[in-house]
């Protein structure tokens, strides 16, 4: 049986690559991803700390509460990417750095 150390050691390492990503990363879809990644993370640990904490399902719709979040804003963000290369061909976040319609 896999205990929760392993649980919370696969949610630090996902939040640790997804930090890593957004702060290194200069294209927006990556950056996108290292959001999904840290979101991710927590999930993990939600789940794991219901599994081993408690008898209620409270983790597992918190879980269904981010997973839904991270859908809505997927849609948005790409939606924003999709404006901004349609009006500058370039969507590193670096070198678009005007806000104008």
């Amino acid at each position: 049986m896999i205990g929760l150390q392993s649980y919370l050691s696969v949610g630090a390492i996902l939040f640790v690559l997804g930090v890593y990503t957004v702060l290194t990363r200069r294209n927006a879809v990556m950056i996108l991803m290292g959001i999904e990644l840290i979101l991710n993370s927590a999930n993990i640990n939600f789940i794991a700390f219901a599994r081993y904490l408690g008898p209620g399902i409270d983790g597992q719709v918190v879980a269904l509460f981010v997973i839904v979040l991270a859908a809505a804003e997927a849609a948005i963000a790409l939606a924003i990417i999709l404006n901004i290369f349609r009006l500058h061909h370039n969507i590193n976040v670096d070198e678009v750095d005007s806000m104008k319609g």
